[in-house]
C-alpha cells in the first residue's frame, strides 16, 4: 500500500496545478504556488501548495504547508480532505479517478487488521482524541501551571499523549525526536461531535512546548467547529487560542467558552442556539480585529449582541502570567455588561 500511494503522490505532483483546480478550486495561482485557506477548500492565503520542483532541489513538487497549523503533507492528503475520504483506499481510489487509473480488484482485508484512517482526517482526529488520557496529574497540568492556568475545571476537551508522532518539517532538526507528549484538544460541532483536535507538543518535563518548528498543529473539520468549555449558554466567551480562553475561565470559570485557534476559524464559528451575548477575547493584532470585525457583522445579522474584551497586552494569557488573577479580573470588570460581571466573574 505504501508503495501505491507513493507511486500515485508522484503522479499527482505531475499534475499539481491541475489537482489544485481540481479539489482546491477556491484557491489562486501566485508564481510557483498555489495559495487557499486550508486543506478543505476554504477561500484564503494560509495554505500554499508547491507547483513545481524548487530550483535547488530542495522542495518537491505536490508538498503544502498551511501556515496558520503548520500541518503539511502531499496531494493525497489534499484529496482525502476535499473529499471526505474515510479510509485510504477510498483516497486512492479517487486519486486514480482524477488520472484516468483503471482501480484495481478488490483485496479482502485480513480481519485482524485494523485500517489507519488517512492523517488529517476527522476519523484520524477520533482515534487520536480516544488514545489520549485525562489530564489530571500529567504532563499537561504541568505545561499549563508554568502558564498560570490552575483550575482546570471544564477541560473534558483536553486530553493528554505521551508519545504524539510529530512530522519534521523542513525547519526542523535534522535530529528532532518523532514522538513527544502532546496535549491534545478535541475540536467539536454544535453536537458535540469531534471533527478535529488540536495538539500542542511539549518538552519531555512539560516545562514549555517541545523545540520543534511548529509546536502546535490542528486536523480534520476545522471551519465553524472549535475547543469548547462548560456546556453553551445564552452567555458565551469565544477567543482565538485554547490558553487564551483557559486562562479567561481562571476569573470567570462558570462561563461557556470555546477557542477557535485562529482568527479566521474564530470568525467562521457557528453559533449554538439561545446565544444572546459574545464577549470576543481578541488578540490584539491586526489578524484579531478583522475576526471581531466579522464575527460582529455576522451575530448582528442574527440578533446576537458581540462585545469585545481587550487585553492589556497581546492577549489574556500574557495578562495573567504577567499581572496575576486580581489585576485580570479587574481589567474584565469594567469591559463586561454590569449583570454579567456580577454574574459570572469571580470574586477577588
Amino acid at each position: 500500500m505504501a508503495s501505491v500511494a507513493s507511486d500515485l503522490s508522484l503522479a499527482l505532483a505531475d499534475n499539481a496545478e491541475a489537482v489544485c483546480r481540481r479539489y482546491l478550486s477556491n484557491g489562486r495561482k501566485e508564481g510557483r504556488y498555489w495559495l487557499v485557506g486550508d486543506v478543505h477548500n476554504t477561500p484564503g492565503r494560509s495554505l500554499y501548495v508547491r507547483l513545481s520542483a524548487s530550483p535547488d532541489g530542495r522542495g518537491a513538487a505536490g508538498k503544502w504547508t498551511d501556515a496558520q497549523s503548520g500541518d503539511h503533507g502531499d496531494l493525497l492528503d489534499i484529496i482525502a480532505a476535499a473529499r471526505n475520504c474515510r479510509t485510504m483506499r477510498e483516497t486512492l481510489d479517487e486519486a486514480r479517478r482524477f488520472l484516468s487509473m483503471p482501480t484495481p480488484p478488490p483485496i479482502e482485508a485480513s480481519p485482524a487488521r485494523r485500517t489507519k484512517a488517512p492523517t488529517g482526517t476527522p476519523e484520524a482526529a477520533r482515534h487520536l482524541r480516544a488514545a489520549s488520557k485525562p489530564i489530571a496529574h500529567s504532563l499537561v497540568a504541568t505545561y499549563l501551571a508554568t502558564r498560570h492556568i490552575t483550575d482546570l475545571s471544564g477541560c473534558e476537551a483536553l486530553g493528554y499523549h505521551p508519545r504524539c508522532w510529530y512530522r519534521a518539517s523542513e525547519d526542523d532538526d535534522a535530529a528532532v525526536l518523532p514522538a513527544w507528549p502532546a496535549m491534545i484538544a478535541a475540536v467539536t460541532d454544535l453536537d458535540g461531535t469531534v471533527t478535529g483536535v488540536h495538539r500542542t507538543w511539549l518538552a519531555l518535563d512539560g516545562s514549555d512546548k517541545a523545540p520543534v518548528a511548529y509546536p502546535r498543529r490542528a486536523m480534520g473539520h476545522l471551519l465553524g467547529h472549535g475547543v469548547r468549555f462548560g456546556r453553551s449558554g445564552r452567555i458565551m466567551l469565544a477567543g482565538e487560542g485554547i490558553e487564551t480562553m483557559m486562562s479567561l475561565r481562571q476569573v470567570m470559570p462558570t462561563t461557556a467558552a470555546i477557542a477557535g485557534l485562529s482568527a479566521a476559524h474564530l470568525a467562521a464559528i457557528l453559533f449554538p442556539a439561545g446565544l444572546q451575548r459574545l464577549y470576543v477575547a481578541r488578540d490584539d493584532d491586526p489578524a484579531g480585529a478583522g475576526a471581531l470585525a466579522t464575527l460582529t457583522e455576522r451575530a448582528t445579522a442574527t440578533g446576537i449582541e458581540i462585545v469585545p474584551l481587550e487585553p492589556q497586552l497581546d492577549d489574556f494569557n500574557s495578562d495573567l502570567r504577567a499581572f496575576g488573577r486580581d489585576r485580570l479580573a479587574a481589567n474584565l470588570r469594567v469591559q463586561l455588561r454590569a449583570e454579567d460581571s456580577e454574574l459570572f466573574l469571580q470574586k477577588g
